[in-house]
């Protein structure tokens, strides 16, 4: 790379644009997370076809915007993998109270169906009934997942706020179904860049949440990823106006939750050379920033870190920048690993839930979702200039 420059190159022109866009698209980003949290995404998940809603509504905001598929005249990126869900009766009661799914229990993500009445019996921690092969679990904090498996036994997880007394009976009627082959997509467009059209600047965000968990509860996913995916079409609908000197290319990214698998498969059978990728940036979570954000891969991209710092310095835009090392936990890791240089971004700060019925969109402060825009698009000019 050539010398990091002074930010003088980042012109007043461009400042007061981004200040007007920012604010602009504050607005559109709050109408994306209303959009993708609501019931008729059922948490973009695995029953009532809510992943494969969310990828339809990102393919129409693609169109939209003016961006051009990435590769061949489809959005789409299909590819499968196996999943354990849930989509029907999630009834649960301990020692005769009726408990509420997500609120009070959550099953864990590999369990087997089951209908039953039956007693319990404790072994240490563990509330069970072997010949049913039921166990139950309290808990201080319910976080539900997503599993790729399904077992031959049944585990609930309980809210120790949820109960008065220890568990001693439970009534369950829990349906399960094991889908070998679950059919999603990745969703890639781009911007062809005005000077280096063969060059890429990649921005991406996974689309998938947890979905739903039996057929009254779903995992809305505001911050997770909702935000991510809100920032990115913001930022998608920037550069389709603006288009840069370089090609910017936006990847939503399906099956994050059950282990990265969309990132995965775009690294083995990658629509454009992963050699034309000039740098990669990740967003998950990015819904606050009172705290700032955290930067992973920063201790093995030092320059480019440098380069982030500096312009934060001089813009005041954000609080904070914590560098972290490498880290597996987001779609950015599969690039680092074959040699794409790649930022993980992600805010600090602000409300707490994760991965639980309370992550809402009524709930996310976008704190610094407009400055978080703006460092964007200033790093990305900065990152263009320094190629």
């Amino acid at each position: 790379m050539k010398k990091f420059h002074s930010f003088l190159f980042i012109t007043i022109t461009l400042s007061a644009f981004a200040n007007i866009t920012a604010a602009q698209n504050l607005s559109a980003a709050r109408k994306t997370i209303k959009t993708l949290t609501s019931a008729n995404f059922w948490g973009r998940g695995y029953t009532r076809e809510g992943m494969a809603k969310a990828a339809v509504y990102l393919c129409n905001e693609f169109n939209k915007a003016g961006l051009e598929p990435m590769e061949g005249n489809d959005y789409r990126q299909n590819f499968s993998y196996p999943v354990n869900t849930f989509p029907g009766k999630m009834d649960v009661a301990v020692n005769g109270k009726k408990l509420i799914p997500g609120k009070d229990f959550i099953i864990e993500p590999s369990s087997r169906g089951l209908r039953g009445s039956m007693k319990l019996q404790r072994a240490d921690t563990i509330f069970m009934s072997p010949a049913q092969r039921m166990f139950v679990v309290l808990k201080d904090k319910l976080t539900w997942s997503v599993a790729q498996k399904a077992n031959d036994y049944t585990v609930l997880e309980i809210s120790k706020n949820a109960l008065s007394d220890k568990p001693e009976s439970i009534d369950v009627d829990i349906e399960q179904e094991f889908i070998p082959e679950f059919i999603t997509s990745n969703i890639c467009g781009i911007v062809k860049g005005t000077k280096h059209p063969d060059s890429i600047l990649m921005i991406t965000a996974h689309y998938d949440h947890l979905g739903g968990m039996g057929d009254h509860t779903f995992f809305p996913g505001a911050n997770d990823n909702a935000s991510g995916i809100a920032m990115l079409l913001n930022l998608a609908k920037y550069y389709a106006r603006h288009p840069a000197p370089y090609t910017i290319a936006f990847v939503c990214f399906a099956g994050e939750e059950p282990g990265l698998k969309g990132s995965s498969y775009f690294t083995t059978f990658p629509p454009v050379q992963l050699s034309r990728i000039r740098f990669l940036i990740n967003m998950d979570m990015v819904g606050t920033g009172e705290k700032g954000i955290t930067v992973v891969n920063a201790t093995i991209l030092p320059k480019e870190f440098a380069l982030l710092n500096q312009i934060n310095d001089e813009h005041k835009y954000l609080s904070k920048i914590t560098p972290r090392n490498k880290a597996a936990n987001s779609d950015h890791y599969f690039f680092t690993e074959k040699g794409v240089p790649a930022f993980f971004i992600y805010t600090q700060g602000g409300i707490t839930a994760y991965h639980d019925v309370n992550d809402l969109y009524a709930t996310l402060p976008l704190t610094r979702f407009a400055n978080l825009f703006k460092l964007f698009i200033h790093f990305n000019a900065a990152l263009m200039k320094s190629f």
